[in-house]
């Protein structure tokens, strides 16, 4: 049987963001777990890694001076200078997956987001927030991998990267985790769904002569504007 419209049967371009701390990451983690169509890009950093940090899987960790040649070559999509540091993110791959229908994530700085829905206006974004802002300085505090001053500023950041949440098309609190990744996977539901996506409506000759068959055992009473089939 023939389908009413044809949709664009594309993959998403997800751009997830939230100040240090807030969690993103972790979401990310858990929503790829049950969810075999996304697929999530791999940032590089200039920062040096962290305890527990995988090349390839956390970041592709570059030297100063080998993101700087990324940069030269245009080999990234975006990038951005956060605390000292340079985040991006490769363009290698991520047409490709879109176009096989692969729901594609990116975690990434605020900077670096704004940047992508200006080149893809088509882009989703989600701001990820804490639900205070003292549980946010705890999160930071706990993190035991960074100095007081180190933590102070990513707190500062903080209040001006959430500033920017009005920037994005949907904000998630993530108090508890798994209810955080049902909110995002009813995101991603929802879009799927949007009139977007469709490309052409399908109205052949049968059905329209079915609508008007329709339409003559109708009967439209003009004192009470009740439509009545016969």
């Amino acid at each position: 049987m023939q389908k009413v419209y044809k949709r664009n049967e594309r993959g998403s371009l997800i751009v997830i963001s939230g100040p240090s701390g807030s969690g993103k990451d972790t979401i990310v983690n858990e929503l790829v777990k049950n969810n075999d169509n996304i697929w999530v890009s791999v940032s590089c950093t200039s920062r040096a890694p962290r305890k527990g940090d995988k090349e390839g899987e956390t970041y592709f960790f570059l030297s100063r001076e080998e993101f700087e040649e990324k940069i030269k070559n245009n080999e990234l999509l975006e990038y951005a200078e956060y605390n000292g540091n340079y985040y991006g993110t490769p363009k290698e791959h991520i047409e490709e997956h879109i176009k096989n229908g692969k729901d594609v994530i990116l975690v990434i700085e605020v900077q670096g987001a704004l940047k992508v829905k200006e080149l893809i206006p088509w882009s989703i974004g989600i701001f990820i927030v804490p639900p205070t802002m003292t549980e946010l300085r705890r999160r930071l505090s706990t993190r035991g991998t960074e100095t007081k001053e180190k933590v102070l500023e990513r707190f500062k950041t903080a209040y001006k990267e959430i500033n920017r949440v009005t920037d994005y098309n949907y904000v998630v609190t993530n108090d508890e985790v798994d209810e955080a990744v049902k909110k995002i996977n009813a995101i991603l539901l929802a879009e799927k769904c949007s009139v977007d996506r469709i490309e052409d409506v399908y109205l052949n000759n049968e059905e329209e002569e079915i609508h008007a068959l329709l339409m003559d055992n109708v009967n439209f009473s003009s004192a009470d504007d009740d439509i009545k089939i016969n």
